[in-house]
């Protein structure tokens, strides 16, 4: 993957589809997300809007195609928490198991420095063991369990928050 030239940018309305595109193709594995059926563009309209310059959104491209996503969001909306975000990446299927996931954690890291972001968190389904996995290789721990909190096809699933102390 270090091979592959990457560009991230900021997202501009423009690339809702292909986000919501690279989202909707996790619903099936049962792996990646709560949302049971595709979402559409028009529904994502408000959590695009809520990105902003402390907490973006931004679009990786590949050989000039969007190739992954990375979103920073506010944690739990409250001011006392404003120096945690949570992190989502979100690959292309063709991308996945590349090694791009790695390269994109670790430039998150440079990101939170210039966001005031101390801490990171992380919300991943407990057998989704690759993101785990992933997540823990950069140094991400086991903050929290929230046992059996989801169901996806009758199976009751438990939720894990990994975090990690970024400046402090």
């Amino acid at each position: 993957m270090n091979n592959l030239p990457i560009k991230i940018r900021k997202a501009a309305i423009h690339d809702l589809s292909a986000v919501v595109a690279i989202y909707n193709s996790t619903i099936a594995s049962r792996m990646v997300t709560a949302d049971t059926e595709e979402v559409v563009v028009e529904k994502r309209l408000d959590w695009f809007h809520q990105h902003h310059d402390k907490r973006p959104l931004w679009i990786v491209e590949c050989d000039n195609e969007i190739c992954a996503w990375i979103s920073f969001q506010d944690f739990y909306g409250r001011p006392a928490y404003s120096a945690t975000a949570e992190v989502s990446i979100y690959l292309h299927e063709s991308m996945r198991g590349k090694g791009l996931g790695g390269t994109l954690l670790q430039w998150t890291f440079e990101q939170s420095k210039d966001l005031q972001i101390e801490n990171l968190v992380a919300f991943i389904f407990a057998h989704n063991r690759p993101s785990i996995r992933l997540f823990e290789k950069y140094g991400f721990e086991q903050w929290g369990l929230l046992p059996q909190v989801a169901e996806l096809d009758n199976i009751k699933r438990d939720l894990v928050i990994l975090g990690k102390k970024i400046n402090s």
